[in-house]
């Protein structure tokens, strides 16, 4: 057996000595994410991942690319890549409440939140904010409620408000976060 040991392959060798590789906390999507064939863009494509049902992905991006038009013709002032972009940014909350049980009693605890679930929220408060506007084609939803975030108002900053005002009404519980 050429090679040594069967395992060198598939453990690292450091100083000499085979480790064995501890499990990450996330999946290798963010590496595995191929960016949008349009915009050339991993935020873009991580969007429209979120945005697809059923594994129809080719019908997500109709509907998004549909929405990036609409917002080019309605926004002059910017292109539609960096609207999508500012409104994902100001939709994303700083500061969450969690919930944290402390002797017999649950507290609403404010903690920071990271980037990755920064961007998950934003994504998901965006998305159903659109979904829950009824009566016209999901391109046109989607559309109006990123030139809303864009300009700091709709249902996805209703909801970034609520949290953040949610945590500042639970301030006084701020020592609990550990």
């Amino acid at each position: 057996m050429a090679g040594g040991n069967r395992l060198e392959g598939s453990c690292p060798v450091i100083d000499g000595k085979l480790r064995k590789i501890m499990a990450k906390k996330f999946t290798a999507s963010n590496q595995q994410l191929k960016p949008d064939p349009k915009f050339n863009n991993k935020l873009v494509s991580k969007f429209i991942n979120c945005l697809m049902y059923g594994g129809k992905k080719n019908t997500a991006q109709k509907v998004f690319y549909d929405a990036m038009s609409i917002v080019a013709d309605k926004v002059k002032e910017a292109e539609a890549l960096e609207v999508f972009e500012k409104a994902v940014g100001n939709v994303r909350p700083m500061i969450e409440v969690r919930s944290k049980r402390v002797g017999g009693a649950s507290y609403q605890v404010p903690m920071q939140v990271g980037p990755r679930r920064q961007q998950s929220l934003a994504f998901r408060w965006i998305l159903a904010s659109a979904r829950s506007k009824k009566g016209k084609p999901m391109s046109e939803r989607l559309a109006s409620e990123l030139i809303d975030a864009y300009g700091g108002h709709g249902g996805a900053m209703t909801t970034r408000e609520n949290v953040h005002r949610m945590a500042e009404a639970n301030k006084a519980f701020a020592h609990f976060a550990w």
